[in-house]
């Protein structure tokens, strides 16, 4: 057993991924993490100093995290500029000397659940549950949100200069912790308006519009709005926020008009015509049918007197009228004097002859592409004889008849 302060060896696999993990530039020589609590030490030459020196990959974040950062330096930041960002100590002005403001309750939100769109609605939103922000506490949380927003654009000028446009380990965490704190203030203000989302939704007239699509698409207008809202200005973040969620309404319709002109009905089946298989097959068994008959009148398929007798009796091909039924084996063999086995024996040989000759003349196969008949060289030789019509003997005498056969 080894011992517990022996060093664990690492696997082939784990080797691989580390060597191919990318994503954050550091030093060759770069020094260990420093600990909590300690500061962490300045390096005496920088990366970029030392042409010599090769830029080394490290592990440091996950792999959702290296996803993320790479999405955020894809596209540049966009943000509301404002003068207090660039005030000495505008990160305390801004974060802690602002006053604590109230996350909402979210739990009274289902409206595809509950179905809100209807009379019946079973679930409100209680006065216990909504938050109501004033002027001046939408004005902290939108500076917050777009100074997180602007420190991110500021770290990506900072690692598109370097040669590399790779963050740095320290940077790279820098860029997601402010990533991620602009994310939860963005959720909190959205989060708070999600109210007004379904008093709009409820008090708009578009019958042809879905109530889900109508929730989905405000949704999607308030968390825009979020982005573009400039607090500055003096207004309330609601009756900015209505007039982009009134926009995507009448988006929404507009759209949905354009797609009624193009398809004025909804799918229908009974309108395809799925039985187009059917009614082939019908239309060649028939015309198959007729050429049998042919076949059997002409005697082209060369059928002794018996095998002629014994088609024409089995399928009523001698009948007048469409009231005499077709005659059992057993009364076939009482007029030729044989048993009914030996009627079917020279019914199937019979019918070998008919295929045959139908798939000459009606499928225009060549007489070469055919297997012998039962009796000649092939079956001499014990070679099993398979026909290549796809018509099986029943749908032969189906469509011979065209009726029933006892």
């Amino acid at each position: 057993m080894k011992q517990l302060g022996e060093k664990r060896s690492v696997g082939p696999l784990e080797q691989v991924r580390r060597r191919n993990r990318a994503g954050v530039s550091v030093a060759a020589t770069a020094p260990e993490a420093p600990k909590a609590g300690k500061r962490a030490a300045k390096p005496a030459v920088d990366a970029l100093s030392k042409p010599a020196s090769k830029a080394v990959v490290r592990k440091r974040l996950s792999t959702e995290d290296e996803r993320l950062l790479a999405t955020i330096l894809s596209v540049e930041q966009d943000f509301i500029d404002s003068p207090v960002f660039y005030e000495e100590g505008a990160f305390g002005k801004i974060y802690d000397e602002a006053p604590d403001i109230q996350k909402p309750d979210t739990t009274w939100y289902h409206p595809v659940m509950d179905d809100l769109s209807s009379t019946s609605r079973t679930r409100t939103v209680k006065s216990a549950q909504q938050v109501i922000l004033t002027g001046a506490e939408e004005r902290v949380l939108f500076h917050q949100f777009n100074y997180a927003r602007y420190r991110v654009w500021k770290l990506q000028q900072e690692v598109w200069t370097r040669a590399s446009r790779l963050p740095s380990p320290e940077q790279a965490d820098e860029i997601l912790r402010w990533h991620r704190k602009s994310e939860r203030i963005r959720e909190q203000i959205a989060e708070t308006n999600l109210a007004l989302v379904l008093a709009m939704a409820k008090r708009t007239r578009m019958s042809e519009v879905d109530f889900a699509d109508l929730v989905s698409e405000g949704n999607m207008a308030l968390l825009r709005a979020v982005d573009k809202f400039d607090a500055g200005r003096g207004y309330k973040f609601s009756t900015y926020a209505c007039r982009a969620i009134l926009k995507a309404f009448s988006r929404q319709g507009m759209k949905l008009s354009k797609y009624r002109q193009r398809f004025p009905t909804d799918f229908d089946p009974k309108l395809e015509k799925s039985n187009f298989l059917e009614t082939k097959r019908f239309t060649f068994e028939k015309d198959a049918a007729e050429e049998v008959k042919r076949i059997v009148m002409e005697n082209r398929a060369e059928l002794t007197d018996v095998e002629r007798t014994v088609i024409e009796h089995r399928f009523g091909l001698e009948h007048k009228t469409d009231d005499e039924k077709p005659m059992t084996l057993e009364q076939v063999g009482q007029i030729i004097g044989v048993t009914k086995e030996r009627v079917r024996q020279i019914q199937n040989k019979a019918m070998e002859k008919i295929k045959r000759q139908l798939e000459i003349n009606f499928l225009g196969m060549k007489p070469t592409e055919l297997p012998p008949l039962e009796g000649e060289q092939a079956a001499a030789e014990g070679v099993v004889v398979t026909s290549s019509l796809s018509l099986e003997a029943a749908e032969l005498k189906y469509s011979v008849l065209q009726g029933t056969q006892n």
